[in-house]
């Protein structure tokens, strides 16, 4: 089989990354993933692509094939993965356009498939720190290196979807001091850690969150807009830290099941 040793996740607005690709057909134990990978390379680097809402969006947030698109990609040998995402801001002083390179997670989902381990033999893995600290800092250094707005650090609050807050719930979320909400954060990125893979994103602000600074409601129409309006800077960013990647360091994604399962 085709592998590469990068993956990327795309998501609303990101449905195509890589020019001169190669498509796979990757079986799962979990079912097919949200579409056949494709295979390029960037800076010498094999890098592995996959919208996960499917290339037509088709598929909603809850109905994403999480665990198939993770272990997809580890089939193909991919051991660090980027999963960009749309976001809106729950902070007015977040610029549309911006990115945040989120270092935590607070899960508000209901009914996903969360785990690979549903027994018998018992797995707890850590979620402290959710997000790769290795590839968090080369894609906040190489924004910067760019001169491309990002913030280092900052905390999505992932909702089920496909509808968007209530003004109660987005004015509850600010209080909170959450950063950005996204309805694909988890368990993607949970998921991955399971696998001992290596995880990061890059979170798009495409809107401001009902009741942010004045904003009015959030339409996905916006939403849209925004991001193929900055497209061309996630691709550039992209482009630019991939080569910088090197081998899976043993790091807390690596580790992840040492002392995680009751036997």
């Amino acid at each position: 089989m085709t592998t590469a040793e990068i993956g990327v996740f795309g998501g609303s607005g990101f449905y195509a990354f890589l020019d001169d690709i190669e498509e796979v057909e990757v079986e799962t134990p979990f079912g097919p993933p949200s579409a056949p990978p494709v295979i390029g390379e960037v800076g010498g680097k094999r890098v592995a692509f996959l919208p996960r809402h499917g290339r037509r969006h088709e598929l909603p947030p809850a109905q994403i094939p999480y665990r198939a698109n993770v272990w997809a990609m580890k089939e193909l040998g991919v051991r660090r993965i980027i999963g960009p995402c749309a976001s809106g801001a729950l902070r007015a002083d977040l610029a549309l356009g911006e990115f945040v390179v989120c270092d935590q997670f607070v899960d508000r989902t209901t009914g996903r498939t969360d785990t690979f381990y549903e027994g018998p033999l018992t797995t707890h893995v850590s979620a402290a720190e959710p997000y790769c600290p290795d590839l968090r800092g080369i894609l906040a250094e190489t924004a910067r290196e760019l001169g491309i707005t990002v913030r280092d650090g900052g905390t999505v609050v992932v909702i089920q979807g496909p509808r968007f807050s209530t003004r109660a719930e987005s004015e509850w979320f600010q209080r909170m001091g959450w950063d950005v909400i996204n309805m694909t954060q988890y368990p993607e990125g949970y998921l991955a850690r399971e696998l001992e893979l290596c995880y990061a994103t890059i979170a798009m602000v495409t809107d401001h969150d009902v009741g942010v600074g004045g904003a009015e409601p959030v339409s996905h129409e916006t939403v849209i807009r925004v991001f193929n309006e900055n497209n061309a800077r996630l691709r550039q960013l992209l482009f630019a830290a991939i080569p910088k990647f090197g081998p899976q360091p043993d790091d807390v994604c690596a580790s992840a099941l040492r002392g995680a399962r009751v036997e």
